[in-house]
């Protein structure tokens, strides 16, 4: 009888297709943030209007901001990725995943295909930053396992529904970690 260790299942192959949010794409922006819930984003229920007012705003492309479609050839569309403050030298980005596909493990494959692209497709950038609410855990461990590093934790900095506020903690991933696949550490009280 034979005790191998059976191999882990590999990735789905994820892909970043850049969408036309005045376009072609439009009405499938629409119905994406109108038909899904986003618990931990500022606006958890967006209307149709407010998607409307988005797109005519320029939040989903203009020279600050790019958005994508996030697909997989095994689970069809899971999401989307907007990245946000692009005349920065340091991006962040805004992911949001079809309630459909939430709870499968696909957080981490995407996210490290949205760290590939933002290190391969823009030269510029040495570091890439993402928020979450402190009560998304899931999303954070994700920041983790996919080598970024706590740098903040922003008490009572993100406003939710019901008029608390929670914490808003930052992760962020340099380059140089990135492409070694190594995480520089920093001493978080380093006046003590």
């Amino acid at each position: 009888m034979s005790s191998a260790t059976p191999s882990p299942t590999p990735a789905p192959e994820i892909t970043l297709t850049r969408l036309d949010p005045t376009g072609a794409d439009r009405a499938e922006l629409v119905a994406f943030f109108t038909g899904n819930t986003f618990p931990f984003h500022m606006t958890p229920r967006p209307t149709r209007e407010q998607v409307e007012e988005w797109i005519a705003e320029g939040a989903f492309r203009d020279e600050d901001n790019d958005s994508f479609w996030v697909d997989s050839a095994e689970h069809g569309r899971l999401g989307f990725v907007r990245f946000e403050d692009l005349t920065d030298p340091d991006p962040v980005f805004d992911l949001r995943l079809a309630e459909g596909v939430r709870g499968r493990g696909l957080g981490e494959p995407v996210l490290r295909a949205v760290t590939a692209h933002v290190f391969t497709t823009m030269p510029e950038v040495n570091r890439f930053e993402g928020q979450t609410r402190e009560d998304n855990v899931a999303m954070r461990r994700v920041f983790l396992r996919c080598g970024f590093l706590k740098e903040a934790h922003y008490r009572e900095g993100w406003p939710v529904e019901d008029g608390r506020r929670l914490a808003s903690v930052a992760y962020a991933i340099l380059r140089r970690d990135w492409e070694t696949g190594t995480v520089t550490p920093f001493v978080w009280e380093d006046l003590a």
